[in-house]
Parts: structure tokens; sequence; C-alpha cells
């Protein structure tokens, strides 16, 4: 069995600050065996934002997978915005925009979906999920396969002003074929979870969507996080919430998903 912990949107620049050390604490007493961070770990790409989120993540246990987000791009700088989006990003947190961690009882493959060219929503090119699924495939047979990105896969019934990664019609039908078993993201600051068969009739793989670990922006719902179990027939995860009261991340409730 495996650990893995999943947060996102870390939002340096309007970060809740109660949250931060609890959260390196309890990370660290749940001894991990991959911690991933889905994207936004800066509130407006400003190079103070980026060396804070760095010194933090930093302390994170490891191995590491980390992505970028939608507003990890500058928005007021139009050159940044449009030639050297990704800079300060690959400066300060990572080069790697498609890292994946293999052995041989979890496959997790990344894929950067922020765009210069919108404001909010993402996309999955096509070469990128090809790059991903050949990752997959070279897994072994038994081992979970879980595909990350910041963008959403789904998106809550009356939830506006926010849509679907693009091009996520293409990519489900391809993952599909290579038996992915979840796919997280972040963005909306919302815990969700939805069927992948909306797009691929009979794929029951899940979609999961995990809250803001440590934004003060939150959508009317505490600061969360995840934090999976792996095993052979199902995935076992833990909704982390922060709790102001306790000054800690307590679970809230266990979703058993079958693999």
């Amino acid at each position: 069995m495996r650990t893995i912990i999943q947060l996102s949107d870390l939002h340096f620049g309007s970060i809740l600050e109660p949250t931060l050390e609890p959260l390196i604490e309890v990370m660290w007493s749940l001894k991990p065996d991959l911690v991933i961070v889905s994207g936004d770990l800066t509130q407006r790409a400003k190079r103070e934002q980026f060396q804070a989120a760095q010194r933090y993540v930093a302390r994170m246990p490891t191995p590491r997978i980390v992505v970028p987000g939608n507003h990890d791009i500058p928005l007021y700088n139009v050159f940044r915005r449009f030639v050297r989006p990704l800079a300060r990003y690959t400066k300060y947190i990572s080069d790697d925009l498609a890292p994946s961690f293999v052995d041989e009882e979890v496959a997790v493959v990344a894929i950067n979906s922020a765009r210069s060219f919108t404001f909010k929503g993402g996309a999955l090119g096509k070469r990128q999920v090809g790059v991903a699924v050949s990752t997959l495939q070279r897994a072994a047979p038994d081992a979970a396969r879980i595909v990350v990105s910041h963008h959403p896969f789904d998106i809550p019934v009356g939830l506006s002003g926010v849509t679907v990664v693009k091009g996520v019609e293409h990519a489900m039908r391809e993952f599909a074929e290579c038996g992915v078993d979840l796919f997280l993201a972040g963005h909306l600051h919302l815990i969700h979870q939805a069927s992948a068969g909306k797009y691929v009739p009979g794929y029951n793989a899940t979609i999961l969507q995990t809250g803001t670990a440590t934004s003060a922006r939150a959508r009317e719902e505490p600061n969360s996080f995840f934090v999976l179990r792996v095993g052979r027939e199902s995935i076992e995860v833990d909704v982390r919430q922060w709790s102001a009261a306790r000054s800690q991340f307590e679970v809230s409730e266990t979703r058993v998903l079958p693999r």
C-alpha cells in the first residue's frame, strides 16, 4: 500500500497564515510515499511569492510532484505572460513540467494545464497526453494509475465562471485505454468527485478535486487536502479539513474509491 498526499492552491500572496505550520507537521506525521502539489503556488506569480513558495515546498516530505496553475503565470505583465509565462516557476519551483513517479505499486503522471492565452482555464495538449500515456503504459500491470493536472476534469453542477480543462474528451479516451484509475486536480477551491464515465461510457475511473490547502480565498468550505492510501483493489481517501478552533487539519470523512 502506498500513501500519497495531494494538496493544491497554496496561493502565496494570499495565505491563511495559521494553516502553514500545522500542514507541514501533519504531512510529516503521515510519512507519505509521495506528495503532490497540483498548482497555483502563488497568487500573482511575483518573485517574492515564488520565493516564499519555494521555501515552503522545500520543507515538505519527498519525493514530490509539483505542477503549475494559472496563477503561476503573470497576469498583468504582458511580456512575461506571453513570452516567458513560467520563467519564475521554473527558476524557483521546478523546470520539470511533466513530472512523474512510478514504482511497482503506483504510477503517477502530471500534466501542465496552465496556458498564457486564458486567464482561468487550462488545456491538455495531445502531445502532453501522449507522453503521459507512454509513461503509464510502461508501468507494472497491477500498479494504480493516477493523472494529475491543475485544472478540473469536471465542474460541480451550478458552479458558474469556470470550465473543464480543454482537451478533456480526447484525454479521457486515451487514459481509458491504459486503465487510469484516478484523476486529481485543484483550481476550484472546492472538494468535488465525479465519474469519468460521463466522457467514456462504461469507464468508471474517479475524478477527484481537492480544495485549497492554505489560501485565504476559500469557497465557503474549510481549507483541505487529501491523503490517499492506494491498495490493490481500492483507494481510500481521507479528506482532511482545517479546524480553526483546534488549529489543525482533521479527518472529516473517508471515501473508498474502487480501482
